[in-house]
């Protein structure tokens, strides 16, 4: 069922969601849930508490298009350094520039209960990284590289902007 995504008004996605004690039928339908409002949106990944679920449950679509839906998900490892354009679904139309790891490994419970690793780097290491920090009450606009890189989609013109729209579904 796609839900309605929260803006980043409200209070709810400032809160560190709550780590999920098993995964049952309850949370199965939330990463369907998930996953179905994340490709209507059309997004890069969501979090529970985007659509109002308190709970360390992420989906993120990979580079591949391979959808990960992870429960309970952290990172162990990362390495190197990238800038580039993030955008956020409970931030429509704005896009700024952040930081974040080149490569990370996620651990994280998959959608039975079983404890998996995902490698990535690149954009879905991005998308990673964002998804987690909503978890934690974290958005990408906390983490600018700067103020001025704020801004909206529609100010941006020609390679900036097209970069700029592949983030924004972030």
């Amino acid at each position: 069922m796609v839900r309605p995504i929260l803006t980043f008004e409200n209070p709810v996605l400032r809160e560190k969601a709550k780590k999920v004690a098993r995964v049952d039928a309850s949370i199965q339908r939330l990463l369907d849930d998930l996953t179905e409002t994340m490709l209507e949106a059309p997004g890069a990944g969501l979090a529970a508490n985007q659509i109002g679920v308190a709970l360390r449950v992420c989906v993120v679509k990979g580079d591949d298009k391979q959808i990960w839906g992870l429960v309970n998900p952290e990172i162990v490892k990362k390495d190197g350094a990238q800038v580039g354009y993030e955008g956020c679904l409970s931030y429509p139309g704005w896009v700024g520039e952040v930081e974040r790891a080149e490569t990370v490994v996620i651990k994280g419970r998959n959608r039975h209960g079983k404890e998996i690793r995902v490698k990535s780097s690149g954009f879905t290491a991005r998308a990673f990284q964002h998804e987690l920090d909503h978890l934690d009450g974290v958005l990408f606009t906390d983490k600018l590289t700067s103020l001025d890189t704020l801004r909206r989609v529609e100010e941006l013109v020609g390679e900036e902007r097209e970069e700029a729209v592949a983030a924004a579904s972030g």
